[in-house]
């Protein structure tokens, strides 16, 4: 039961952080004044994520710009999940 608490709260952080990824792509398409909902969606996300990520983000050495805290992230839950499937 834990188990299956643990790997929800891990796969729901999985989509939250691909929805990150994806809106960085999508708010700037949206113009000067994106509609209110992408900004809601995007500041819920950023809220969400933003604890885990940034410090990761700031520990990761600078690629030309590229942010990889969120892949460094996927493949911290990925092992997670492996550890708790295993353990638990």
């Amino acid at each position: 039961m834990l188990a299956g608490l643990i790997n929800a709260i891990i796969t729901l952080f999985t989509i939250a952080i691909f929805g990150r990824v994806i809106l960085t792509f999508i708010t700037p398409l949206s113009g000067a004044r994106p509609h209110p909902v992408l900004v809601t969606i995007n500041s819920f996300v950023f809220q969400i994520t933003e604890p885990v990520l940034g410090p990761i983000r700031r520990s990761l050495p600078s690629f030309g710009g590229f942010d990889f805290s969120p892949m460094a992230v996927l493949i911290i839950l990925i092992l997670l999940r492996r550890v708790v499937d295993s353990v638990l």
